[in-house]
C-alpha cells in the first residue's frame, strides 16, 4: 500500500497507460472453459465477442474449444498484449511468467484466495517488467466502446463509467441502470488493487469520451490524497464523480477488511474529501443510479446554457439562499469538564460551506480542458451557486405537498409563482385546479392527457423554475385503458420535447412501472422515479455537484524531528513554537514548595494539572481557580494520592468574557494521512456532535470555513447580541495545530481540548498527542 501523497506503484509518467488494458490488439484468456458454470466460459465468451476488433486466444491445458475456437495449451509462441488469468492460485505465477515472456503488457487476474505476500510479489514481478496488473481477486473489466467484455454478467451500454471493488455491486448497479434506460461505458473491477488502483482507473475515465458520469465503489483508498486530486481533475473536466463507500458501522468496516484486506478510512473523512474535491458521496447503489440518470438527463441545464445559467451565474435568486455560503477549554473554566472528539458525526459535513480557489493543479498527463457545449458533459462550465428552484405538478394535493416537502428538506426551493404564470396555468387547467406551486391538476390529466404537457411546458418556459417535477399517475393510464397507449406516448414525447427545448430538466415520479409511455420518457433521457424521495435526492445531489468549487489537497510538510513523547509539556512547546497561545505556566515536580513558588510567579488564581494522564478531569488530575497557597497545597496532596503523578503544571486561570470552547485536533488516516478536526468542545462535545473535517495542513481560509460550517457557528459570529469571537485568531490556531500534526507523522492523534476562542483571540487550555506504537 502506498502512503498518502505518494506515487501510485508503477504508474507511468504522464498518466496511466491504458491502451493495452481497455483496447488491446490481442487478448488471451487463460483458464477458458466450454462449461457455462465456470468463470472461464464467460470470460472466453466475452472475449470472443470482440473478435472483429482484436485477436482472441483461448488457453486451457486440457484442450477443448468454444464456438469453434480451439483452446491452446499455453501462451508460449503467442504475441499477446492482455492476458486474463482465471486459474487456481497455485498456477497464477506460472501463467504470469509465460505471459511476460510472450510480451504481455497487462494482466487481469480473476483468481482469488492468494496469500497477500504472494500477491505483492506477483505485482512486483509484473511491474518490474513494465507491465500492469488489475486484481487479483477481481471480476475483470468491460469497455463497451472497444467491444472488450472480460467479465461475468450483463453490462448494458450507456454513459456511466464504474470503478468498483465489489463485482456483485457492479451487477446490481448495471441492472438498476438498465431499468432506467442507461448503462455502462466502462467497468473496472479493482479487486485487491495490488497495482492498478481506484485513482488510476478513475483518472483514465476523465479523458474517455463515451463516459459522461464517473462512479466508484471503494473500500481501500490507498493513496487518498492522489485520489482527491483525481476527483478535482474530473470535476474540472466537467465529469461528475459519484462515490460509494463503507465505514459507517464497525460491521461494514470488518466486512471490507475480510473482503479485500482494506484499511477502511473514516466515513467522515471520505465525506470531507468528496466535499472539497467536487465529488458526491452517495449512500447506496440506488442513489448512485438515480443521481447518474439525473445528471445525464440535463447537460444543458447543468452547463449553464439554460436561462437561469446565463442570468444567475454565481449569484443568488431573489429571495433565495446560496446553496454554498461564502467562507472566507473546559478544564480552566469553572463548572467545565473534559470533552473529547466525537467518534461519529455522520451529519457534520452536511453543514460545511466551501468555496475553493481557481487554477487547481491536475494529475499529470490528464486532459482537463473545459468541455465545449457540444461535448455535453454534465458539469462543463458550471456556474451554479444557488439552490434549484423546483416547480411541482401533482395529480393530487397530497402528492404535490409531499413532493414539495421532499425537495425542500433536501435543500431545494419550491418558490411561489408569479401572477402572470398563475394566469397562464389557469388558462390551460379546469376550474378548481390549483395553479400555485405545487400545482394541483385536480383530475385535469385524467380528463385530458394533454394537460400534463401544457402545464409542464408552461412552467418550463416561465423561467421561474430550474426543474419541473411531475408526481402522480402519468404513465399508467394505458394500463387501465390500452386504447390510450398511443396518446399517452405522444404526451410523453411532448414532455420530453419541452425539457429539451428549454434546457431545463423534467423529472417524473410515477406509480406506474415499465409502461410504453415511461419507455418513451426514458428513451428521450427524462428521468423516471418510483418514489418521490428518489427524485428529490437525485436532483439536489446534482445541484450540489454543480455548485462545488473544489480545491487541491494541501501538500504535506517535510517531517520534523520526532517528538520524545505526546505529553502536555512536549506538545504545548511544539504548538507554542508555531504561534498557538497558552496561559502562562510552569512545570514542577510533586514538591509542595515548588508548586507554591510557581503559583506565586504565575499569579493567583491558578490551575493545577497532573501530567501523564490522558483524561485528567475524570482521574481527579485538575484543580481549578486555586486562590491561594493553602489551596495549592491541598490540591497537590489530593492529586498525589489519587493519580500518583510525579510532575504537574501550574497555569494561570483563564476566563475571558464571551468565550466559547472548541475542540481542535488531527487524526492520521491510513489512506488520507493527517485529517484536521474542528468542533464545539466542552463537556457536551459528544452530545452536540458538531464537528467538521478537512485534510491537514490547513490554510487560514479553509480553517475559517471549517468553523463557519459548524451548526453552532452563530455562537462564534455573535449570537443574540454577543460580540463575535476573533475568527482570524481561531483559524490561525487551527492552522498551527494542523501544521504541527502534519509535520509529526509519529503522532497518530493530536488534540487541543478545549481551545478557548473569544473576542480577543484564541487560547489553548490543554493538549496531548498519541505517539505511534504506544
Amino acid at each position: 500500500m502506498t502512503g498518502p501523497g505518494g506515487p501510485s506503484p508503477a504508474a507511468g509518467a504522464g498518466g496511466p497507460r491504458t491502451d493495452a488494458l481497455f483496447d488491446p490488439a490481442s487478448v488471451a484468456v487463460v483458464g477458458a472453459s466450454a462449461q457455462p458454470g465456470k468463470w472461464g466460459y464467460w470470460l472466453a465468451k466475452g472475449a470472443l465477442a470482440g473478435r472483429g476488433r482484436r485477436e482472441v486466444h483461448l488457453v486451457n491445458r486440457r484442450g477443448g474449444s468454444l464456438d469453434g475456437v480451439p483452446f491452446r495449451a499455453g501462451l508460449t509462441g503467442l504475441a499477446c498484449e492482455h492476458v486474463v488469468v482465471a486459474v487456481p492460485p497455485a498456477q497464477v505465477r506460472t501463467v504470469v511468467t509465460e505471459g511476460l515472456a510472450a510480451g504481455a503488457r497487462h494482466f487481469t487476474v480473476i483468481t482469488s484466495g492468494g496469500d497477500p505476500a504472494e500477491e505483492r510479489a506477483l505485482a512486483r514481478e509484473i511491474t518490474d517488467r513494465g507491465a500492469r496488473l488489475l486484481g487479483p481477486n477481481c471480476m475483470g473489466l468491460v469497455d463497451t466502446g472497444s467491444e472488450l467484455r472480460l467479465s461475468w454478467g450483463e453490462f448494458p451500454v450507456g454513459a456511466v463509467g464504474l470503478v468498483s471493488q465489489s463485482g456483485n455491486l457492479a451487477l446490481e448497479i448495471g441492472r438498476l441502470l438498465a431499468r432506467a434506460g442507461q448503462g455502462f461505458s466502462r467497468f473496472v473491477s479493482l479487486g485487491n488493487q495490488r497495482d492498478l488502483d481506484a485513482a488510476e482507473a478513475l483518472e483514465a475515465l476523465i479523458g474517455h469520451g463515451p463516459t459522461r458520469v464517473l462512479a466508484a465503489y471503494v473500500e481501500d483508498f490507498r493513496d487518498g490524497r492522489r485520489l482527491a486530486r483525481v476527483l478535482e481533475a474530473a470535476h474540472a473536466a466537467g465529469k461528475p464523480v459519484l462515490l460509494l463507500t463503507v465505514g459507517r458501522s464497525p460491521a461494514a468496516a470488518g466486512a471490507a477488511a475480510s473482503h479485500t484486506g482494506a484499511l477502511v478510512s473514516s466515513y467522515d473523512t471520505v465525506a470531507a474529501v468528496c466535499r472539497d474535491s467536487g465529488a458526491l458521496l452517495v449512500d447506496s447503489a440506488g442513489e448512485l443510479v438515480d443521481t447518474a440518470v439525473c445528471l445525464l438527463a440535463a447537460p444543458g441545464w447543468l452547463t449553464g446554457r439554460g436561462e437561469r445559467g446565463r442570468n444567475h451565474a454565481g449569484g443568488q435568486t431573489a429571495g433565495g439562499k446560496h446553496l454554498l455560503a461564502d467562507s472566507g477549554g473546559q478544564e480552566q473554566q469553572a463548572g467545565a469538564g473534559a470533552g473529547g472528539p466525537t467518534g461519529g458525526g455522520e451529519r457534520l459535513l452536511a453543514n460545511a460551506r466551501w468555496r475553493g480557489g481557481a487554477d487547481q493543479k491536475r494529475p499529470p498527463g490528464v486532459n482537463t480542458r473545459r468541455q465545449t457545449p457540444g461535448d455535453q458533459h454534465p458539469l462543463a462550465d458550471i456556474r451554479w451557486h444557488a439552490p434549484a428552484r423546483v416547480a411541482v405538478v401533482g395529480d393530487s394535493g397530497g402528492q404535490g405537498a409531499l413532493a414539495a416537502d421532499a425537495f425542500t428538506v433536501r435543500g431545494a426551493e419550491v418558490p411561489a409563482l408569479s401572477a402572470a404564470t398563475v394566469r397562464r396555468l389557469a388558462e390551460v387547467l379546469p376550474p378548481g385546479a390549483g395553479c400555485r406551486n405545487p400545482v394541483d391538476l385536480a383530475g385535469a390529466g385524467e380528463a385530458d392527457l394533454g394537460s400534463y404537457a401544457r402545464v409542464a411546458g408552461t412552467l418550463l418556459d416561465s423561467g421561474e423554475a430550474d426543474a419541473v417535477v411531475l408526481t402522480g399517475y402519468f404513465g399508467d393510464y394505458a394500463s387501465a385503458d390500452p386504447q390510450r397507449t398511443a396518446h399517452e406516448c405522444e404526451v410523453a414525447g411532448a414532455l420530453a420535447d419541452a425539457a429539451a427545448r428549454t434546457g431545463r430538466p423534467l423529472l417524473v415520479h410515477t406509480m406506474a412501472r415499465d409502461t410504453p409511455a415511461l419507455a418513451v420518457l426514458r428513451e428521450r433521457g427524462t428521468p423516471v422515479y418510483e418514489r418521490i424521495e428518489q427524485a428529490a435526492t437525485a436532483l439536489t445531489g446534482a445541484v450540489r455537484l454543480a455548485a462545488a468549487a473544489p480545491t487541491d489537497p494541501p501538500p504535506l510538510p517535510r517531517p520534523a524531528p520526532p517528538a520524545p513523547d505526546g505529553g502536555y509539556e512536549t506538545v504545548r512547546a511544539l504548538l507554542a513554537a508555531h504561534g498557538l497561545d497558552f496561559p502562562q505556566a510552569e512545570f514542577v515536580t510533586d514538591s509542595e514548595e515548588e508548586a507554591v513558588a510557581a503559583a506565586r510567579r504565575v499569579g493567583f488564581p491558578v490551575v493545577l494539572k497532573a501530567m501523564g494522564l490522558a483524561h485528567k478531569t475524570e482521574a481527579g488530575g485538575v484543580a481549578l481557580a486555586l486562590a491561594d497557597e493553602d489551596a495549592v497545597r491541598a490540591a497537590l496532596a489530593r492529586m498525589r494520592a489519587s493519580t500518583g503523578a510525579a510532575r504537574y503544571a501550574v497555569e494561570a486561570m483563564a476566563a475571558p468574557a464571551h468565550a466559547h470552547e472548541l475542540i481542535a485536533g488531527v487524526r492520521h488516516d491510513p489512506a488520507f494521512g493527517p485529517v484536521a478536526l474542528a468542533g464545539i468542545g466542552g463537556v457536551t462535545a459528544e452530545l452536540h456532535a458538531d464537528t467538521a473535517l478537512a485534510l491537514a495542513p490547513l490554510t487560514p481560509a479553509r480553517a475559517r470555513a471549517l468553523l463557519l460550517g459548524l451548526r453552532h457557528a452563530p455562537l462564534l459570529t455573535g449570537w443574540r447580541g454577543a460580540p463575535p469571537v476573533d475568527l482570524e485568531a481561531a483559524a490561525a490556531a487551527l492552522c498551527a495545530i494542523a501544521q504541527v500534526a502534519a509535520a509529526h507523522p509519529e503522532f497518530t492523534e493530536l488534540e487541543v481540548n478545549p481551545l478557548l476562542v473569544h473576542p480577543g483571540g484564541a487560547l489553548a487550555l490543554d493538549a496531548h498527542a498519541v505517539v505511534r506504537g504506544t
